[in-house]
C-alpha cells in the first residue's frame, strides 16, 4: 500500500495537469495521478499515448465545446427515460403533445450539434497511427460510436429545416439501439479517458516536462526542480547508493528537494513527464513519502510512533523484495538527540542491505557525519555565510554542512545579551 498523503494530489498536483472542461474528465485525470502503473511495459505504453496527443497537438490545440451541452447530453443518454417512438410510431405523430415534442427536438438538437462537433473537428481528423494500437482502438471506438447517429446528416436538418417527427423517431430508436447494446458505459470512459489524457499532455507541454527512462541500480536527475516553486532552483543528482542522508541547516531546502526528487520518480511512475531536463530512475513497487510532519490524532499517536510504524511497513514491504522509494524527512526528530542518534544510525546502515530500494533521509543530528558503512551518500543543501548572514543558495551539492544557523541567527538577533544574567 502507498503512503502518498504529504505528495498533497488534490491540492498540488492535480492543478498542474488539470485543464479538462468537465468534471467526469477532471475525476479520470486524479484516478491517473493516483494510480502509479504496475510495469515498464505500462509505462512506455502511456508515454507514447501522451506523445500521440503531442503530435497531434495542431488539431487539437483549440479543443473545446459548450460544457452545457456535454451535461445536458450525458444526462440525456445516462439518465432520461426515452421510450422507442418507432413502436409507436402514428401514435406520436397524431397525439404526442406539443410539450413532449418540442423537448425532445431540443435535446436532440443539442446532442446532434454536440456530436457532430466533437466527430467533425476533432476525431476525424485525428492522425491515429500516432498512436499505440491499443489505444487507436479505443478512439476508434469513439468514432463508431458517434457514427450511429448519422451526425452529417442529422446535422444539416437541424440547421436547415430543423427535426420533423420522423427524424425523432429514428433517433429514438437508435439509443434504444445503443442501450440495449450496452455502449453508453464504455463511451463515455473511452471519451473522458481520452479527455484526461488531453489535459495531462497540456500541463506536461506548459511546464516544459520531460519523459523519464528507466534504469536499474541508479537516479539520475539533470536540471530538476520543485515545479509550484515561481523561480525554482534546479539541481543535478546522480546517486551511487541506495541510501541518500541529506543534511544542512533549517530554511536551506532540505524538504524542497526531497518533495522534487519525490515528485520526479512518482510521476515517472505514473508514464507522465517528470519536473526535470532529462531523468534515469529506477522501477519501484511501492512509494512511501512523509514530508510533512505531523501527529496521527485520529489513532491517538505521537509524530514519533507515526513514524516509525511508517518505517516498519516500508521495511516489511522491503524484506519480501518490493521495489520501495521512500522519503523520511526529518526522520525521528520527535524523539531525544540520543534516542534519535541511534534509531537513526541503526536505521541508516539498515536500509542499505535493501538494494533494489530507495531511500532519502533528511536530518539535523550532526553525529550522523559519522555513520557510514560505506554505501551511504551524503548531500546538503548549500548555505553560505556572507557578512556572519546565512545566504541559502539552495544547491545540491556532496558531502556535510557544519553551519549552525541556528546559533547564528540566535546571536544576530541579540537573544544571548538579553538573557545574560
Amino acid at each position: 500500500m502507498n503512503n502518498l498523503n504529504d505528495l498533497n494530489i488534490n491540492q498540488e498536483i492535480l492543478p498542474l495537469f488539470d485543464f479538462s472542461l468537465n468534471v467526469f474528465a477532471k475525476n479520470k485525470i486524479l484516478e491517473i495521478l493516483q494510480t502509479p502503473l504496475k510495469s515498464t511495459e505500462e509505462i512506455t505504453e502511456r508515454q507514447n499515448i501522451l506523445q500521440g496527443y503531442a503530435l497531434n497537438s495542431e488539431i487539437l490545440k483549440d479543443y473545446s465545446y459548450t460544457v452545457l451541452y456535454l451535461n445536458e447530453v450525458y444526462y440525456f443518454l445516462n439518465e432520461e427515460e426515452i421510450d422507442d417512438l418507432s413502436q409507436k410510431k402514428l401514435s406520436y405523430i397524431l397525439f404526442g403533445s406539443k410539450q413532449a415534442k418540442t423537448r425532445y427536438v431540443s435535446k436532440f438538437n443539442q446532442l446532434i450539434l454536440f456530436f457532430h462537433r466533437l466527430e467533425s473537428k476533432y476525431f476525424t481528423r485525428l492522425k491515429l497511427e500516432a498512436f499505440p494500437n491499443e489505444y487507436a482502438s479505443s478512439i476508434k471506438a469513439i468514432l463508431q460510436f458517434l457514427s450511429h447517429f448519422k451526425l452529417h446528416k442529422y446535422e444539416a436538418l437541424v440547421r436547415d429545416n430543423g427535426l420533423k417527427d420522423r427524424h425523432i423517431i429514428e433517433l429514438t430508436q437508435i439509443i434504444n439501439t445503443i442501450r440495449e447494446k450496452e455502449l453508453l458505459i464504455p463511451f463515455w470512459e473511452d471519451f473522458f479517458l481520452f479527455e484526461a489524457y488531453l489535459s495531462i499532455n497540456v500541463g506536461i507541454k506548459k511546464h516544459n516536462f520531460s519523459y523519464p527512462t528507466f534504469i536499474q541500480g541508479q537516479i539520475k536527475l539533470h536540471k530538476f526542480y520543485h515545479p509550484l516553486l515561481e523561480n525554482p532552483v534546479k539541481n543535478n543528482l546522480e546517486t551511487s547508493s541506495n541510501v541518500i542522508v541529506l543534511n544542512g541547516p533549517n530554511m536551506s531546502g532540505k524538504s524542497t528537494f526531497l518533495k522534487a526528487v519525490a515528485l520526479c520518480i512518482y510521476f515517472g511512475h505514473l508514464g507522465i513527464g517528470i519536473p526535470a531536463s532529462k531523468g534515469e530512475i529506477p522501477f519501484c513497487d511501492c512509494f512511501s513519502i512523509e514530508i510533512n510532519r505531523r501527529d496521527d490524532i485520529l489513532n491517538g499517536y505521537s509524530h514519533f510512533m507515526t513514524e516509525i510504524l511508517n518505517l516498519k511497513r516500508v521495511v516489511e514491504q522491503a524484506s519480501r523484495e518490493k521495489r520501495c522509494f521512500a522519503v523520511f524527512d526529518e526522520l525521528f526528530s520527535g524523539t531525544n538527540i540520543e534516542d534519535g542518534f541511534e534509531i537513526c544510525k541503526t536505521t541508516i546502515n539498515g536500509l542499505t542491505k535493501f538494494d533494489n530500494s530507495y531511500f532519502f533521509i533528511s536530518t539535523h543530528i550532526q553525529d550522523l557525519k559519522q555513520v557510514s558503512n560505506g554505501k551511504i551518500e551524503n548531500y546538503d543543501i548549500n548555505c553560505e555565510l556572507i557578512e556572519n548572514k546565512p545566504t541559502f543558495t539552495y544547491q545540491l551539492k556532496k558531502g556535510w554542512s557544519d553551519i549552525k544557523v541556528g546559533r547564528i541567527l540566535f546571536e544576530k538577533e541579540g537573544l544571548n545579551l538579553m538573557l545574560k544574567k
